[in-house]
């Protein structure tokens, strides 16, 4: 199983691709770790933290470099789920010619939808222990102790790129860079749109529904209602 997972930023993409590679024995692949690993390096890390601090995108040059070599690895003969990869259409194209050069195909690309005003309440109340990397959230999982974490009792703080300019500037990233990846995706008949607004569980179960309908006949065709934007990711894409 082969899979990229697209979304909007705090839509929980994360989450999910987590949850499905335990299910299937597959990584998920998560650019986001990748790149603050790589931003601890002496070569990349000045300018990577710059940009990732700014909400910006990271180079495709380097993104590609970084996907390739980690496709690379014997974890990912049996398939692999890519989180936050490609996120520009010069990016997906790339991801196709790294695949057919590894003789490869996705099987389905995954959407997960969610009003973006509720999106950005969500990401500027997360918090973060800074001793132990444990994540929490000030409504829906807020600490015992505020301002310290349940864990090891270290301070929760907020990341740069949590805070709520940042996170309007990743909001509009993503509205002029991926948004137009539903639908290149959609015209391939490779998109499969999930409501993300919703508990873990019942997007999870959503998520198995949409990759059932991959294996039916013509899945690899646009179908009525799964084949491009919702309404939502319609509506940003005008803003």
């Amino acid at each position: 199983m082969r899979l990229v997972f697209l979304g909007p930023p705090g839509v929980g993409k994360g989450t999910q691709a987590e949850i499905l590679a335990q299910r299937e024995g597959i990584p998920a692949i998560s650019t986001g770790q990748i790149l603050r690993e790589a931003a601890q390096s002496e070569a990349l890390g000045p300018s990577l933290r710059r940009i990732m601090e700014g909400g910006g995108l990271v180079p495709d040059e380097v993104m590609v470099r970084i996907i390739e070599e980690r496709l690379g690895r014997p974890d990912c003969r049996p398939g692999f789920i890519l989180d936050g990869f490609p996120r520009t259409l010069g990016q997906a194209a790339e991801l196709d010619r790294l695949l057919e050069r590894l003789h490869l195909e996705l099987d389905a690309v995954l959407l997960l939808d969610v009003d973006e005003e509720r999106l950005v309440q969500r990401l500027v109340q997360r918090r973060v222990c800074s001793r132990c990397g444990a994540n929490y959230h000030l409504t829906s999982r807020p600490p015992a102790q505020p301002g310290r974490c349940d864990r090891c009792g270290g301070e929760l703080v907020q990341r740069e790129d949590d805070r709520e300019e940042v996170v309007r500037e990743r909001f509009r990233t993503y509205r002029q860079k991926t948004l137009p990846l539903v639908e290149y995706y959609a015209s391939r008949g490779l998109l499969r749109t999930v409501d993300g607004d919703q508990p873990i569980e019942a997007v999870g179960a959503a998520i198995e529904a949409a990759l059932a309908r991959r294996a039916l006949p013509g899945a690899h065709r646009p179908e009525a209602g799964d084949g491009g934007p919702s309404p939502r990711q319609a509506a940003a894409g005008r803003g």
